[in-house]
């Protein structure tokens, strides 16, 4: 019997979990993706890694309790142990994207707001595709509807409702600014929306750059919400103390100012 608990993450600065940085001519570092939405994700290694990092500095050894150790020198078993928590991936639950002469909005797709449910247990249908919130600012069409304009083209808004059961607690969001898109569009909007960087390796012995040591990086960006699931054996974990909410560095670059998130933890732990 697991207890169950969750953990949201908003992004503080762009987020790049995926291929390292390299010096290949023209390597674009790719971010990891969710296998049917093609959305970016936070492996459940990475969570688990940075959890189990801040509680080796903070906690000496508790991480072992809670986490597991490997095999010990001399013991005929191994001496490994099980970890008491276990995370799984976090997906997206909205991502903010750009429209030209228009606020900033928010998308997400049913499939998911559906996992988001799943985990959280939030009561309510799931909003059909193309359902904004009532009051989004967007360009009325005859007949009363709305559009998006996008930099690769128009959306229609075809349903509209009170989304504001799907903004996670802890997270400042704006309800009016809210629309869910279809599955099959999510990804499109989703490439649209990534922050991208091109950046260069210098000589180690002057200020040119090195002959073949320009790479491009990719990450989700600024103010972008996730969730991941976590199953606990016992409870009492509690890794930020009696705080439910703390900033935690997430991903690779965090010299360059990638990575910096702030995660809040919900659900029985």
């Amino acid at each position: 019997m697991y207890h169950k608990a969750y953990g949201i993450i908003e992004t503080k600065a762009p987020l790049h979990v995926g291929a390292s940085a390299g010096e290949e001519s023209g390597n674009l570092n790719l971010i990891f993706r969710d296998q049917f939405t093609q959305t970016g994700i936070i492996p459940g290694s990475s969570i688990r890694g940075r959890f189990r990092a801040d509680m080796r500095l903070e906690k000496q050894n508790q991480e072992n309790h809670w986490y597991g150790h490997e095999a010990i020198q001399g013991q005929s078993d191994g001496g490994t142990t099980e970890a008491l928590v276990k995370f799984e991936y976090a997906s997206l639950i909205w991502l903010p994207v750009f429209c030209p002469g228009q606020p900033v909005v928010w998308i997400t797709c049913p499939r998911l707001l559906k996992r988001y449910q799943q985990i959280t247990q939030v009561k309510g249908t799931i909003p059909k595709a193309y359902t904004s919130s009532r009051n989004l600012q967007g360009r009325t069409i005859p007949g009363g509807g709305k559009i998006l304009f996008f930099n690769l083209g128009f959306l229609q808004i075809e349903h509209q409702e009170d989304l504001s059961i799907w903004i996670p607690e802890g997270v400042d969001l704006n309800e009016a600014n809210l629309v869910v898109v279809g599955d099959n569009d999510i990804s499109q909007l989703h490439d649209m929306a990534l922050y991208r960087q091109s950046r260069v390796k210098l000589l180690d012995d002057e200020k040119k750059v090195d002959k073949g040591g320009f790479f491009n990086v990719e990450a989700l960006p600024e103010s972008s919400i996730l969730l991941f699931p976590v199953a606990l054996k016992e409870k009492g974990w509690n890794p930020f103390g009696d705080l439910k909410q703390r900033d935690l560095y997430f991903g690779g670059l965090e010299s360059i100012g990638f990575g910096r998130c702030r995660v809040i933890l919900g659900g029985d732990y």
